[in-house]
Formats: C-alpha cells, sequence, structure tokens
C-alpha cells in the first residue's frame, strides 16, 4: 500500500473535539500534493465537524487522498469504522485489512446497524453538541475546574482540574465511586463525551458529581 505521509484529523480528539475549518485542510492538502505527498483524513467524527462547518460530508473529504471515519462513536453504531479512498487504494488496502485481522464473516446484523447509523445519526448529533455545551457551561460555573465554553464546538468536552491539587487517577476515581466515568488525558485534564445515550439530566448528575469530587 502507497505510504501516507500526511495526516489530519478533524474534529481532533485531544484539542477538545474542535474543527479545523475547510479552507485550513484546502491549504494543507494543496501543499502536500505540490510536493507529491497524499493525505489522510481520520475522520472518526467527520459528521460532528459537517455540523459546525455546515457543509456536506463529501465535501469536507473531497481534498483528501483516503478518510476514515466511525459508525461508532457519534453515530452510535455499536462497532465499525469505514475507509474510502481510489478504487486502486481500497484495492491495496483490502488485503492489508485481512492481514491485520480485520476481516469477519456473518456481519450482516453489525451491517444492517451501520446503515442506520448513517441514515438516521446525522440529523440527531446538534443534540449531542448541545449537551456538551451545557456541560461545559455547568463545569465553568464549578469554582476549581477551568474551561472555556466558547472554546466547546462539538461533542467533546476538555476540563481543567489542577487547581484542585488533584491528579486525574484520584478523580476519576471519585467521580466512579458517583456513578460518572470519566478519564483523564493528562496529570491536569479531563475528558468527557456526549453521545445518543447520554441525556441531559445525565449531564447534570455528571455536574454534580464533579462538584463534590473536587471538595
Amino acid at each position: 500500500m502507497r505510504r501516507t505521509d500526511s495526516l489530519v484529523e478533524n474534529t481532533h480528539n485531544h484539542a477538545g473535539g474542535t474543527v479545523m475549518s475547510f479552507e485550513r485542510m484546502q491549504e494543507i492538502t494543496e501543499r502536500a500534493h505540490e510536493r507529491g505527498l497524499p493525505v489522510h483524513l481520520d475522520g472518526a467524527r467527520i459528521f460532528n465537524a459537517a455540523i459546525v462547518l455546515k457543509r456536506d460530508v463529501a465535501e469536507i473529504a473531497s481534498p483528501f487522498d483516503s478518510v476514515m471515519f466511525c459508525l461508532s462513536k457519534g453515530l452510535s453504531a455499536p462497532v465499525g469504522s469505514m475507509i474510502a479512498g481510489s478504487k486502486e487504494f481500497i484495492d491495496r488496502a483490502v488485503p492489508v485489512r485481512r492481514m491485520l485481522g480485520g476481516g469477519m464473516r456473518q456481519v450482516g446484523v453489525l451491517a444492517a446497524a451501520g446503515l442506520v447509523a448513517l441514515e438516521k445519526m446525522p440529523a440527531r448529533l446538534e443534540a449531542d453538541h448541545a449537551k456538551a455545551q451545557l456541560l461545559a457551561r455547568g463545569l465553568a460555573e464549578i469554582h476549581g475546574v477551568r474551561i472555556d465554553p466558547e472554546r466547546v464546538q462539538t461533542n467533546i468536552v476538555v476540563f481543567d482540574i489542577g487547581e484542585s491539587g488533584q491528579t486525574t487517577v484520584e478523580f476519576s476515581a471519585k467521580l466512579k465511586q458517583r456513578g460518572v466515568l470519566a478519564n483523564g488525558i493528562s496529570a491536569r485534564e479531563m475528558r468527557m463525551v456526549t453521545h445518543k445515550d447520554v441525556s441531559r439530566d445525565d449531564c447534570k448528575v455528571a455536574l454534580g458529581a464533579v462538584s463534590e469530587a473536587l471538595v
């Protein structure tokens, strides 16, 4: 398979689900192509990016040589990702996938869930973004938490608890005791993600747990 020398991620996970502009993606791909470099788009949450950019997913992916996106995560399928590219690229990718253990049989049920994810779920992603805003604005009011709600664009919420004197490992354990699962992405930063199975009431429960765990 042709080596991919350039990669863009949109939305960007560890940047808190922030979205790169379409113009910036075009600039990156144009400069890479001028140098003969193919560019892959890690579009695990490309449908979330499309909501923010107000562009069609196909348009966002169009400057790239290949793209991967998840049927799980925001689209809510139980498992699954898809890769797209030229026929030549896919013809070479399929054997590599099998060699790496990616082949499955009798996957009709999973494929059906994937179709639902593609056809039904993109329309409800704005609700996840709204719930993330609810979380972010609530967190901003809690003493010991640092977060700028304006930077929360999609369904990922990253916040800093460094001023509390706790590590994220300690803080995660306290949240778990209160029925809330969240992981640290550094010694100071926690990450929460909203999705179909998280309600607005669940977000309020999480805010209460954060407030208690910081005491």
